[in-house]
């Protein structure tokens, strides 16, 4: 899966619009517009660390970096 497919993902698996997403990160709307769409394909590194310090999304840190899951430590998929 590539890193927009996963940035897709963990957004609907929480149920939020890309709108509530990029308020709870602080992650330009227009830039987490971009990845979605693909219109960019490398996501920054600044932007990767606004969603996985964010309580909410902390859970998909692993997955999202290395595509694989510690659900003992409370690392998880989306998907």
């Amino acid at each position: 899966m590539e890193l927009f497919e996963k940035l897709k993902a963990i957004r609907l698996r929480e149920g939020l619009t890309q709108a509530e997403l990029c308020e709870a990160t602080g992650i330009n709307l227009s830039t987490w517009k971009s990845y979605e769409l693909m219109r960019r394909k490398e996501v920054s590194s600044l932007e990767l660390l606004k969603l996985t310090a964010h309580p909410r999304f902390m859970k998909y840190a692993l997955w999202l970096v290395t595509d694989t899951t510690a659900p003992e430590c409370g690392q998880i998929s989306p998907v």
